[in-house]
């Protein structure tokens, strides 16, 4: 066969291969690939595929033919069988590689080249004419309701005017269904078979062995929610996404965990446990997106929060079922989850006064000295159970807003909320690879902390982390006793006890008689019940049978020997030693009695003196905080100054700290040296770098001895 000659094209522009690369996945290096092709002016096409390993990409020449002038010497003959030839395709030898290397995917471009001229206008060629999965549908529905090719056709172009299909690729599509071909789910999905499929915005596209991507698909953020539901969402039950580079994508592994409800155990939604691979490839993406974020103007960065604060309130009602759903408390605990980790975002909005350096002039001759404050890096955070919202907002929009990347893992039994809190990051117009999720468990926790390109790691945690806390609350004999009540009934029962500020041990000053049957009456007036229903004070009883609920509980003459105050419990429970009877409640014709001791504890101890109370608080190594309710100011400032722990609340029970202060803890329920949050996280998320700087016209060498104000000779030391 006579090929047309390569140098018909040599005047025609150039069009340039794409830059080789890694990528955090597939899809990703497709996308590089696709829309690098746009902006030259032809069309990528996939050739071949294995998925896992490989994926060999081409030109889609899309009607572009050869040349098919006859020469004014050929014979008849000969003129018939190149005409013939010539009316077909000329494959394009551009061919671009991706393969699988250490879970990251690199591009490599074995021919560059081209035999044809750019296309002029990419809307002209035939992948442009192709339908959404919408669309589809419609196609579907409309054929079912008797309508012909061209009324099908005009409707859809009343919601789509740009639609250039005819009425014949309205007539293929109703071929293909009659096939079977092509599926169309009741989600509108549209299944091609052995189909290659656009992560979020899938296209429908002719059956044959190669697939064209749509060249109107430029390098936009990902418009997952633009179209349908990604495919995790569709899931019954969903299987919540990694997001990783800026998109959200299904784990490879095979292995999940349920998120039940503990309300009614049915399942919510399974976890992934990620791979190793996953956590490299999040790093990977967070390192590459570090240097353009940190270059970000920090107006640029915290006007994304203030976006972000305003879809947060936008979605309120969705991040609290969303929490209730999973974790169990209340809708106005989980509301409240929320409020406080928005004071967080709120906080990461003025972010830019509060990273200024100091500057001194001229400390010597001409000398000035400055400090400036700059992102480490890629960070990273990993989520304890107790606050699904509040706990990541800790830690990522303060590390983001200070320059650096993020990798989030959330607890594996409540990830709702953060994928959530990340779905809007991205809608507020955080760039790719910026902020990235990891789900799983220990694998996946000690992977995070193996990476060296980690610079720092949040962690709230069990044990001896943040999370684990024996808080102490001391009640004086001159306490009032209403404020007293209401204040240990809060702290003690709210929130199902599973937070870190709990008050979770009473030492009275004196007899306990005074107290102890007014705080059984207040326990027994909280209402136990799902944390969706308007009347419940502690969440997941009666009604509910499948569910996992726990009353109030109350142990009285506990000492310090014993396991229940040695461990945490965190938990709801009502255990009644001694004086206190178990508590029963009537559903229809049965009793069913909250026997299920395993959260929610009031400890009682009883001290004879206000040093015997101090000694008990400070020989527990437990505490993050202690609270002291009394009318003496000369008991209170006493108790202020002994007592050995981070927090202490005079007649309030400790709690967390607004973020424009600094939460603090004395004792090993914190490790580390600074806080992530708030104001503290401005430190934890940034160094220090010093510059000295000289700006001098001198004839040679510049001069470094300096001078003190004495006129006495300095040096600056070089080490």
């Amino acid at each position: 066969m006579d090929f047309q000659s390569s140098s018909e094209f040599n005047d025609a522009p150039q069009m340039l291969p794409p830059p080789p690369g890694t990528f955090v996945d597939r899809e990703e290096l497709i996308q590089h690939v696709g829309d690098f092709a746009v902006s030259q002016g032809y069309v990528v096409t996939i050739k071949q595929s294995k998925r896992d390993r490989v994926v060999v990409l081409g030109c889609d020449r899309g009607g572009v033919y050869r040349n098919r002038r006859k020469p004014v010497d050929e014979s008849s003959a000969e003129s018939l069988r190149r005409r013939k030839t010539g009316s077909r395709l000329t494959n394009c030898p551009f061919e671009a590689v991706g393969k699988k290397d250490d879970g990251l995917w690199k591009l490599s471009i074995k021919n560059g080249a081209h035999n044809h001229e750019p296309l002029k206008d990419l809307s002209e060629h035939p992948s442009a004419r192709r339908f959404t999965e919408r669309e589809v549908l419609l196609i579907k529905e409309m054929t079912e309701a008797g309508l012909k090719p061209r009324q099908i056709l005009k409707r859809l172009r009343q919601s789509n005017p740009e639609l250039l299909s005819t009425p014949k690729h309205v007539y293929n599509v109703k071929a293909k269904l009659r096939q079977g071909n092509v599926t169309v789910c009741p989600l509108g999905d549209v299944l091609l078979r052995e189909d290659y499929h656009r992560p979020f915005e899938r296209r429908v596209v002719r059956v044959r062995n190669f697939k064209s991507l749509r060249p109107q698909k430029t390098a936009v953020r990902n418009n997952y929610q633009s179209v349908m539901e990604p495919s995790w969402r569709q899931r019954n039950p969903p299987r919540v996404p990694n997001l990783i580079g800026g998109r959200f994508v299904d784990s490879k592994s095979l292995t999940s965990i349920d998120v039940v409800n503990p309300a009614t155990q049915l399942i919510v939604s399974q976890v992934p446990l990620s791979t190793n691979e996953e956590v490299r490839a999040a790093v990977f993406a967070a390192k590459r997106a570090f240097s353009s974020w940190r270059n970000t103007p920090v107006t640029n960065r915290q006007r994304i929060m203030f976006k972000f604060q305003e879809l947060i309130r936008r979605d309120m009602d969705k991040l609290a079922m969303e929490i209730t759903s999973e974790h169990g408390k209340t809708l106005t605990d989980a509301y409240n989850d929320v409020l406080r980790g928005l004071e967080i975002v709120e906080h990461a909005c003025g972010v830019a006064t509060l990273q200024i350096g100091e500057f001194v002039s001229n400390i010597s001759n001409g000398v000035d000295t400055y400090s400036i404050r700059e992102p480490l890096g890629v960070c990273a955070g990993i989520c304890s159970f107790d606050f699904p919202a509040m706990t990541p907002l800790w830690m990522f929009p303060i590390a983001v807003t200070c320059g650096n990347t993020f990798i989030l893992k959330p607890s594996e039994k409540v990830p709702g909320a953060a994928v959530i809190l990340a779905e809007l990051a991205v809608e507020a117009g955080l760039p790719n690879g910026v902020l990235n999720i990891v789900h799983g468990t220990d694998d996946i926790i000690n992977a995070i902390c193996d990476d060296d390109d980690v610079k720092a790691i949040a962690l709230v945690g069990p044990n001896s982390c943040n999370i684990g806390a024996k808080n102490h609350a001391v009640v004086m004999p001159d306490a009032s006793i209403d404020a007293t009540l209401s204040a240990l009934v809060a702290a003690g029962f709210g929130g199902a006890g599973q937070k870190c500020m709990a008050l979770t041990t009473v030492v009275y000053v004196g007899s306990i008689t005074p107290w102890e049957d007014k705080l059984v009456e207040h326990a027994k007036a909280i209402k136990v019940n799902a944390g969706t229903e308007s009347n419940a004070d502690l969440g997941p009883v009666p009604g509910y049978e499948n569910g996992n609920f726990i009353g109030p509980t109350i142990l009285s003459d506990v000492t310090v020997n014993m396991e229940c105050y040695k461990e945490d419990v965190f938990g709801p429970v009502l255990l009644c030693m001694q004086v206190l009877p178990l508590i029963s409640f009537s559903v229809g014709s049965h009793i069913s009695k909250l026997v299920f001791v395993v959260k929610l504890h009031i400890f009682v101890s009883q001290a004879e003196s206000i040093d015997e109370a101090i000694e008990i608080v400070n020989r527990n190594r437990r505490g993050s905080g202690a609270s002291i309710f009394t009318t003496s100011a000369v008991a209170a400032r006493k108790f202020q100054i002994e007592i050995a722990v981070g927090q202490v609340g005079i007649n309030v029970p400790i709690s967390v700290q607004p973020p424009f202060t600094l939460f603090t803890s004395s004792k090993p329920c914190f490790a580390g040296d600074l806080n992530c949050d708030g104001k503290g996280g401005i430190h934890f998320y940034t160094q220090i770098k010093t510059v000295t700087q000289q700006w001098k016209d001198l004839p040679g060498n510049v001069e470094t001895p300096t001078s003190n104000s004495n006129g006495e000779s300095l040096q600056l030391l070089n080490s």
